[in-house]
């Protein structure tokens, strides 16, 4: 099972304790060997692996798959959901959808976990909008592309293991990402201003190969069914409790962790408006079934 994120990071050590859990309900005939730090395939490469059987199972961002379907941008829209309780609500209107879209390629949804609120790591306080024009900007999926382009800033897309170089060598200026990347990467060294902005809360899934899914005994498939629903339980309440603590770290390292500016904030929901709108136009009347559910 590959995984794109290192061991310290909740989602992998749910990962861990999901494997763990499937194991011990199948009195050990089912093994799942997980592969953290996209050590096994680069994060990009997880869904086709996934999908062509060459592993049966993996973890990956939901976001990255927005090219091919809008429904995996829902939780990238900055503002629509920026509390645990509303991007709950969200998960519970977009699943099925989410899951649709999975089964067209053969993949079948297990289990999804939120990642901590989203903020921006910039080297030099920032109090507006006007303060990103021209900056190197990582971009993790094309939501966050398109936010960069919003904020005239430079999108660079730059996955998570290779932050730190892309710090260190000027390949990036200013990130907008969770406080446990944050940590993992060690931000402190490159940047001093964590803006907790708390703009959105995406989502990492664990899909499986619909194909090898179905070739296990019944019983097998419940013990996986199961233990995904102890995972997604178990996941949401990890990432609150991650994202005191990861902040909490931040603060401890040195670094400047502050509330946006009314200036900014409003600045950024105006933003936010704009990519719901462009989003509701692109998924169409899945996107509108998505927001009238909220």
């Amino acid at each position: 099972m590959p995984t794109p994120y290192g061991d310290g990071v909740h989602h992998t050590k749910n990962v861990r304790q999901f494997a763990a859990d499937v194991n011990a309900a199948t009195n050990g005939e089912m093994n799942i060997v997980v592969h953290s730090g996209a050590s096994l395939f680069k994060h990009p490469e997880i869904h086709r692996a996934v999908k062509t059987g060459q592993v049966n199972i993996g973890e990956m961002f939901m976001g990255l798959l927005g090219n091919s379907n809008p429904v995996f941008k829902a939780d990238n829209i900055p503002f629509l959901a920026s509390d645990f309780d509303s991007a709950k609500n969200l998960w519970a209107a977009s699943r099925p959808h989410v899951e649709k879209a999975l089964a067209k390629d053969g993949l079948k949804l297990l289990y999804a976990i939120p990642w901590p609120p989203q903020g921006f790591y910039t080297k030099k306080p920032v109090s507006s909008v006007a303060d990103f024009e021209g900056v190197k900007m990582r971009a993790y999926s094309p939501t966050t592309s398109r936010l960069a382009v919003l904020l005239k800033a430079a999108p660079t897309t730059v996955q998570t293991p290779e932050i730190p170089q892309a710090f260190s060598t000027g390949i990036i200026d200013a990130m907008v990402t969770s406080p446990s990347t944050g940590v993992s990467s060690q931000a402190w060294d490159f940047v001093g201003n964590y803006t907790d902005t708390q703009a959105w809360i995406p989502k990492n899934m664990v899909i499986v190969n619909a194909r090898a899914f179905k070739r296990l005994s019944e019983g097998e498939q419940k013990a996986v069914m199961d233990a995904a629903a102890k995972a997604e339980s178990r996941g949401w309440e990890m990432a609150r409790k991650e994202t005191e603590d990861k902040t909490n770290t931040l603060k401890e390292k040195g670094m400047n962790v502050t509330a946006p500016t009314a200036q900014f904030k409003s600045e950024l929901r105006a933003i936010g408006q704009t990519m719901g709108e462009e989003w509701a136009k692109e998924a169409g009347t899945t996107g509108s079934e998505i927001l009238q559910a909220l």
